[in-house]
């Protein structure tokens, strides 16, 4: 078993507009990203359990070949800028993901 912040090569997160944070799993090579897709577990369900919210603030989970990264879209709870925000530009959100375990 593997941790997916050990399998990838660079996990990022960002504001999406004022509403949404993105995270950005990229992958060094086609066997590491391929075993990750197989695995199931960057399903909705495991990354709303992972980053602690609801399957219905996970906008969508998008594989992208060509560029082997998956990019993670969900609904901010506070806007951008707004009374409650802790992270403004959302890039402080990732790391949970990184102990996300891969089964082998």
């Amino acid at each position: 078993m593997g941790l997916l912040g050990d399998l990838a090569k660079e996990i990022s997160s960002k504001n999406a507009g004022n509403f949404a944070v993105t995270f950005d799993v990229e992958f060094r090579d086609t066997p590491s990203y391929q075993h990750v897709l197989d695995s199931g577990v960057l399903s909705v369900e495991n990354i709303a359990g992972v980053l602690g919210i609801s399957v219905d603030e996970i906008i969508g989970v998008s594989p992208f070949r060509p560029g082997l990264a998956v990019k993670i879209a969900v609904r901010r709870h506070h806007s951008s800028g707004d009374v409650g925000e802790t992270d403004v530009f959302g890039v402080q959100q990732y790391a949970p993901l990184l102990g996300l375990e891969i089964p082998d």
